[in-house]
């Protein structure tokens, strides 16, 4: 979903001192240690405060996934069929962060179905 509202790297500058796309880039970045940092620093901009939910759920929702992965693995009848699964989802799982990485950067509110309605609710809270 795309925020009209969304600023430019020139644009208004939150309580980060960084430009709102390159801070919600960051959000992506070392998750979720730079996303708490910017729910922290950034009570304004909310669309900072959006990819930083975003990506701390998204990191939640891949740790559980991984998790069950890792347990089918240890199951000898579906082993190989979790070694595929893991791989796909690891793929997969790459493709999205480099998306996502992308659309901070054009100053983008791209909502993960699910996940992103969980964001906006949190920063708009």
């Amino acid at each position: 979903m795309t925020n009209p509202s969304a600023q430019p790297s020139g644009g208004n500058n939150g309580g980060s001192g960084l430009a709102p796309n390159i801070a919600s880039l960051l959000c992506y970045i070392c998750v979720p240690i730079i996303a708490i940092i910017f729910l922290v620093i950034e009570k304004e901009n909310r669309d900072v405060r959006f990819h930083a939910w975003q990506s701390i759920f998204l990191t939640i929702a891949f740790f559980a996934i991984y998790i069950v992965l890792w347990i089918l693995l240890l199951i000898p009848v579906i082993k190989y069929l979790g070694m595929i699964l893991l791989a796909i989802v690891g793929l997969g799982g790459l493709a999205l962060w480099i998306l996502l990485l992308i659309k901070a950067y054009q100053g983008e509110r791209w909502q993960i179905p699910v996940i992103g309605e969980y964001a906006e609710k949190q920063a708009n809270a």
